[in-house]
């Protein structure tokens, strides 16, 4: 579409009903956003994905819940990663499932946000994995990130510029905006993005981008 903002299609997967009306009532008036459906569970959903892939409709955005039956959160978005890498995933969660968002992050989920969170948050969410950035909800980074302090996770094993470049994970930088930002080439960048994952024993930039802020290299909240 010259010209135009490209439409940003979601699928909601909770099995509340009233979470997925709700959901689907504000993306009707989100400009450039699109809910083009829901399923009541992870197994649901995956079956609705494979439908969809024959049709070559399948969603730009997944919005997960954690706790549901027969296949949860956490697992959903790993499979989905492997299947169709191209489908983002992000989080829906409460205080008392925190211990679970790490593993859902690790499984390739794109962010995560509070189900009470306001609906400018659940849309920033599901811009920001268009722009291959980190969404992370403030309210609850510190107690993820508490998870991720120990042995392994330590910066003062990183490089100056391995150093700089976890600053920019943090503020949700892709690739091809890091290379832009230090004048190196996107290879060059992911190469330094893997690197420094490896040293810190982590996954996924988003594990990365929540050590940098439990280090205070950048704020919770993203760019």
């Amino acid at each position: 579409m010259t010209g135009e903002q490209e439409m940003i299609s979601v699928f909601v997967v909770d099995d509340h009903e009233v979470v997925r009306r709700g959901i689907a009532s504000f993306l009707e008036f989100a400009d450039g956003i699109a809910f083009v459906g829901e399923a009541s569970d992870g197994r649901e959903a995956l079956d609705r994905l494979a439908v969809l892939s024959t049709q070559d409709q399948l969603p730009d955005v997944m919005l997960l819940d954690l706790r549901m039956p027969r296949l949860d959160g956490a697992e959903t978005a790993a499979i989905v990663a492997e299947r169709y890498p191209d489908v983002r995933t992000v989080i829906l969660t409460s205080f008392s499932e925190i211990e679970r968002v790490q593993t859902a992050l690790a499984n390739g989920a794109s962010g995560y946000v509070l189900k009470d969170a306001a609906a400018s948050e659940v849309e920033a969410a599901i811009r920001a994995t268009q722009r291959d950035e980190v969404f992370i909800d403030a309210a609850v980074a510190g107690r993820l990130t508490k998870r991720l302090s120990g042995p392994g996770h330590g910066v003062g094993s990183l490089s100056a510029r391995e150093r700089d470049v976890l600053v920019l994970v943090g503020r949700g930088l892709s690739n091809r905006a890091i290379a832009e930002r230090l004048a190196i080439s996107e290879r060059t960048a992911r190469t330094h993005v893997s690197k420094l994952l490896t040293k810190l024993n982590l996954n996924t930039r988003t594990q990365a981008a929540l050590v940098a802020v439990r280090e205070g290299l950048v704020d919770a909240d993203p760019e």
